[in-house]
């Protein structure tokens, strides 16, 4: 799976059910080729106006499905 694809899928919180955003970057760690984090562009409606991206540790991802990312990530 590339990176393009993750892009083109929504993220859903399993906590309340809502659309986080979308994909629009990833940070990779150097040393094992892995990704540690997402970086979200968010909805306009989880932030209101705010168009601050968010970074979600890739551990928080449950599941990727064919149209969304389902994760568990409490919004402070």
């Amino acid at each position: 799976m590339n990176l393009s694809d993750l892009q083109n899928k929504d993220i859903i919180n399993i906590l309340d059910g809502k659309k986080i955003g979308n994909i629009i970057d990833a940070k990779f760690n150097i040393q094992t080729g892995t990704i540690e984090k997402l970086v979200i562009e968010p909805s306009k409606s989880l932030f209101s106006l705010k168009n601050n991206s968010l970074e979600i540790d890739y551990n928080k991802i449950k599941k990727i499905g064919e149209d969304v990312i389902i994760i568990e990530y409490l919004i402070k």
